[in-house]
């Protein structure tokens, strides 16, 4: 990737109005769309490969092309990091390296595997948001995580979670939506001086700033 990343630009100019109603409605609901088929698979493949070693969870959600992932997978040798993307093209790009014993990459709809795994008891030790597009258009609030239907398994999987974004009102309506829910969450300027993720060594060539937001979910 160069380093001409464009600004964000949208044509909202605070919180969303919308977005306590949204949070709300998802909050006090049961997102019962069906789940695919490919997404079923790979969230069974890659359960049962995690029952052979009964180790902490990582998970990295967006994962795009595994970079991040592999970085986890060897910062926690002695975790299970599981990285999902909707792209199979992005996750079978080819690295030098191998992958860590520890790490599986999964094909998924976030979507529906976030719902699979609350539903399977799934409780990460960490959970990663990294991936920076946040929808910026009025219109597409219920596109963000903090507006879509699966908000709430989100939260019901706890951890430590960790989202990075070039949009700062993006995290801050999620820290919101947080809020509604019960948890607190911090959003903050955050310095990638090791980049994990193609799109935060662009921001950074591009001189843009990077944020952050984390949150404990007990």
């Amino acid at each position: 990737m160069d380093a001409n990343s464009k600004q964000i630009l949208s044509n909202q100019d605070g919180v969303h109005p919308n977005l306590e109603k949204t949070a709300l409605r998802h909050l006090n609901s049961v997102f019962r769309k069906p789940v695919s088929k490919h997404t079923q698979a790979a969230f069974d493949v890659v359960s049962e490969a995690m029952t052979s070693s009964a180790r902490p969870l990582i998970l990295d959600s967006c994962c795009g092309v595994g970079d991040s992932s592999r970085v986890l997978a060897r910062a926690y040798p002695s975790h299970w990091i599981v990285g999902v993307d909707k792209s199979g093209a992005r996750l079978g790009r080819e690295r030098e390296e191998a992958n860590p014993e520890n790490l599986r990459l999964v094909r998924a709809d976030l979507n529906d595997f976030f719902r699979l795994a609350a539903n399977a008891g799934w409780r990460p030790e960490r959970h990663y948001i990294l991936y920076p597009n946040p929808w910026p258009k009025a219109e597409h609030l219920k596109r963000r995580w903090h507006g879509a239907p699966v908000f709430p398994d989100i939260i019901w999987l706890g951890g430590r979670l960790e989202l990075r974004s070039n949009w700062r009102l993006y995290l801050e309506e999620f820290a919101l939506a947080l809020k509604l829910a019960g948890h607190t969450a911090r959003v903050q300027a955050f310095d990638a001086k090791e980049p994990i993720t193609p799109f935060e060594a662009k921001y950074k060539k591009s001189g843009q700033p990077l944020w952050q937001l984390t949150a404990v979910l007990s």
